[in-house]
């Protein structure tokens, strides 16, 4: 096949949308480009700042040896045709409140954002960051829309998901890593549940190059990690004093869209739409699932003790009430 300059070849590079420019938002637009996953659109309500963001992010690419576009936005209309929007937008945490205090604030925000968002990218992959992580994966799948034409939830299950399960077994690898001196590869762990206090470590799971950490560490050291598991976020907002985590948040929101972008099939933690599985319907939180090309390709349903399972139950619970409090606010506010 003869090529020329009149006939030129069209080639489709990957697009993700990254909506709030925010620490969060802009470290994973910066890790997204940096690895050359896909051009990275940076949207933001606030007027100059995306695009002096955008702007900066592409004057480092010659140093850091990439071609990837970035560009910089307040106009969802740029956004249009992204594979992967991502959702951060929202207030951090300040010292002494919870995930939750931000329920409703954040709530106006990401239905909003996800409304706007998939009239121009119908067909993407929605990844939700924003606190409380698991209430707002619920509403953005209510504002898409998918729930009134997907009432079995086939289409949720696939493409909307939160991130939050990847961040929380990272926090749990890094302390039990930090605790026996080893290096923080060789450690793997997963939690599950919701993304605040009552999320579910489950040491069981949790290995060094293969050896199980209840062979190494004692009961009472590793229910010391997993509450410091627990407490992560708080943690940093409380060292930080005027904002929340966002380097290790933007890296595990990282590790999922470099997944799916690249066909990886890995097994990672993420708020999925459950439909059964572990006792649990219509509730997004955190599970084991397949992350690849079409998304969530599939739900593992681990075997869990009693203990565990009730536990995910009891998380399940308090996420139910809060999507129910803000619904019922929602309703208020709109009479």
């Amino acid at each position: 096949m003869s090529y020329s300059p009149s006939s030129p070849i069209m080639c489709h590079s990957p697009r993700v949308t990254v909506v709030g420019a925010g620490k969060v938002g802009s470290t994973l637009a910066q890790r997204i480009a940096e690895k050359n996953l896909a051009d990275v659109v940076l949207l933001d309500i606030v007027e100059g700042m995306p695009r002096g963001l955008a702007l900066d992010l592409m004057e480092a690419r010659g140093i850091e040896l990439h071609n990837r576009r970035i560009i910089g936005t307040t106009d969802y209309a740029d956004t249009y045709g992204s594979d992967i929007v991502v959702i951060t937008a929202g207030f951090p945490r300040k010292p002494g409140m919870t995930r939750d205090d931000l329920l409703l604030t954040n709530a106006k925000i990401v239905v909003e954002a996800t409304k706007k968002a998939i009239t121009y990218s119908p067909d993407a992959i929605y990844i939700v960051v924003t606190n409380p992580l698991d209430v707002m994966t619920y509403l953005a799948w209510q504002a898409t829309g998918l729930a009134r034409v997907d009432p079995e939830g086939l289409v949720a299950r696939r493409r909307i998901m939160g991130m939050a399960g990847v961040l929380d077994s990272a926090r749990f690898e890094t302390f039990i890593a930090m605790e026996l001196g080893v290096c923080p590869l060789d450690v793997k762990a997963m939690v599950l549940g919701s993304h605040g206090d009552l999320m579910v470590p489950l040491p069981r799971y949790a290995t060094v190059n293969g050896i199980p950490i209840t062979e190494l560490l004692d009961v009472v050291t590793i229910e010391r990690l997993v509450q410091r598991t627990r407490n992560g976020g708080a943690e940093i907002v409380e060292l930080m004093q005027t904002g929340g985590a966002f380097y290790a948040p933007a890296s595990s929101t990282c590790m999922m869209v470099e997944s799916i972008l690249l066909n990886q099939s890995r097994l990672l933690p993420v708020a999925a739409y459950l439909q059964g599985e572990y006792g649990l319907n219509d509730i997004f939180i955190g599970v084991p699932c397949r992350l690849g090309c079409g998304g969530i390709e599939k739900v593992v349903e681990l075997q869990l003790t009693d203990a565990e399972r009730d536990a995910l139950h009891t998380s399940a619970q308090a996420v139910r009430k809060s999507i129910a409090r803000t619904q019922e606010i929602f309703a208020a506010v709109s009479r």
